[in-house]
């Protein structure tokens, strides 16, 4: 299993602090990323958050999915890996 987690269904007020202290009680974050649009600067309702450990990320996945953030349930799950974009 990754430690990079998927999390969809941010509310845009959603910070990367508030999205940190979130996952710290599963364990160690070592990265936080909110996806941003890249033209109005807005948040596109995901991101990703990087546990220090496998046995924290999956405590992460169980604790996390379906629990309310900032008013919207969260889904959270182990991140695809990254394809390649074509040049993009």
């Amino acid at each position: 299993m990754s430690n990079r987690l998927y999390v969809g269904n941010l509310s845009f007020r959603t910070t990367l602090d508030s999205l940190k202290v979130a996952f710290e009680p599963h364990g160690e974050v070592t990265d936080v990323h909110i996806v941003m649009d890249r033209e109005t600067g807005q948040s596109r309702g995901f991101g990703f958050v990087t546990m220090g450990a496998n046995d924290a990320a999956t405590r992460a996945i169980e604790g996390m999915n379906g629990s309310m953030l900032d008013g919207r349930p969260l889904r959270v799950n182990e991140a695809a890996e990254r394809r390649n974009s074509g040049g993009r």
